[in-house]
């Protein structure tokens, strides 16, 4: 019994941290899709280019929703702002790059494979599931609205 008391102390302490993976990813993801981001905006014509190569539909409107999902995927993550939200148009990103550029390198991230876009597919699902956490505008705002 004495275990079991101090197992359920032990799961009631570690609950009060729950925020703070939630918060830990969306930054760490915030700060993943910075660069790509900032190389779509900075060299769009490029993106248009590589993603007309890679054969996707419609190049140009493709590179822009591609943009901005990844542009404004990083200022509401890093707010915590409408994450479950942007968690769903950044997860059909990872998805298409895991199949158009990924998929073929295999597994390994060092070969350009799809370790990396499937981890942050996985965070990402993760935060469209439990939401931003305690420390995000988003529960700020839930908090506000209820008082």
């Amino acid at each position: 019994m004495a275990l079991k008391k101090h197992y359920h102390t032990f799961t009631a302490l570690v609950k009060q941290w729950s925020s703070i993976p939630l918060l830990l990813m969306r930054l760490v993801l915030a700060y993943g899709f910075f660069n790509p981001a900032k190389m779509k905006l900075t060299n769009f014509d490029a993106i248009v280019g590589w993603f007309d190569q890679l054969g996707l539909p419609f190049p140009a409107l493709n590179a822009f929703l591609a943009t901005a999902t990844e542009s404004l995927g990083v200022i509401l993550l890093f707010l915590g702002l409408g994450t479950r939200l942007i968690s769903i148009p950044l997860m059909i990103t990872m998805a298409v790059a895991i199949v158009t550029v990924h998929w073929e390198h295999g597994f390994e991230a060092g070969n350009n494979g799809f370790e990396i876009p499937m981890y942050y597919l996985l965070m990402l699902f993760t935060l469209l599931v439990f939401g931003s956490g305690r420390w995000s505008m988003d529960y700020w705002i839930e908090n506000k609205k209820s008082r």
